[in-house]
């Protein structure tokens, strides 16, 4: 059975401590889009206002907002992912998904992170773990041989990534079938253009997880939007 996690890009540390209050008691698993205005646009909190405001937060001894309530997924939309990953992981989140795209050193990134904080310094999966993502006219020759340094890969949903409502490309449905008849051991998740109508397909071609933006947030009662398409996981999809 798959899971549905929400998707939040935040327009200020008060936006993202509303939005997880709403969620609060309602599910233990959130993605924060962290978006730079440069790999992807617009940009979110905090390169909004003060992009150094995570390393102030990590220098004070302060956690992410919800730190305590969610396991958090910091989707790291930046084109220089080396310089800041480790202040997310050191801010709380329990998941980092890097885009494939974003750098020419993925080879380099993953290993200098795994060491410094993942498994070589003793953390196990459940407490970081590090995923790629994937935008969908890229090849997955890119991320190929990587799989090894990772704990799974996020499939992009949409062509423009950075902003939530972008339409749904079906063509990556084809794509994660592909992926998982020739690694059915490796995780599968897909941020981007899902929706209600979608979603059962996406769960049965073998997803995991369900990042899910705007078919919560622009629903009048988003906490009864995420619960419908949670419900969808129980009656479509194997995998869990």
């Amino acid at each position: 059975m798959g899971s549905i996690v929400p998707a939040i890009i935040p327009v200020s540390r008060e936006d993202l401590e509303a939005k997880l209050h709403r969620f609060e008691g309602v599910c233990d698993e959130v993605q924060i889009d962290i978006v730079d205005g440069v790999f992807a646009t617009p940009a979110s909190w905090p390169y909004i206002s003060d992009h150094a405001e995570p390393s102030k937060l990590l220098a004070e001894g302060s956690m992410l907002p919800g730190a305590g309530a969610f396991k958090i997924d910091i989707d790291l939309m930046s084109q220089d992912p080396e310089s800041s990953a480790g202040t997310w992981i050191g801010l709380g989140a329990t998941r980092i998904t890097i885009h494939a795209e974003s750098t020419r050193y993925l080879g380099r990134f993953l290993e200098n992170t795994r060491t410094l904080y993942g498994h070589d310094a003793g953390f196990a999966p459940d407490l970081l773990s590090m995923g790629l993502a994937i935008g969908v006219e890229t090849d997955l020759a890119l991320i190929e041989k990587y799989l090894d340094r990772i704990e799974y890969v996020q499939f992009m949903g949409i062509r423009t990534i950075g902003r939530q409502g972008e339409p749904f490309d079906p063509r990556v449905i084809a794509r994660i079938k592909a992926f998982r008849k020739k690694y059915p051991r490796i995780p599968v998740q897909v941020d981007g253009g899902v929706t209600f109508t979608n979603a059962p397909a996406l769960l049965d071609a073998g997803v995991a997880r369900l990042v899910v933006g705007s078919a919560i947030w622009k629903q009048e009662d988003p906490v009864a939007a995420y619960n419908a398409l949670n419900a969808l996981t129980e009656q479509h999809g194997l995998y869990g």
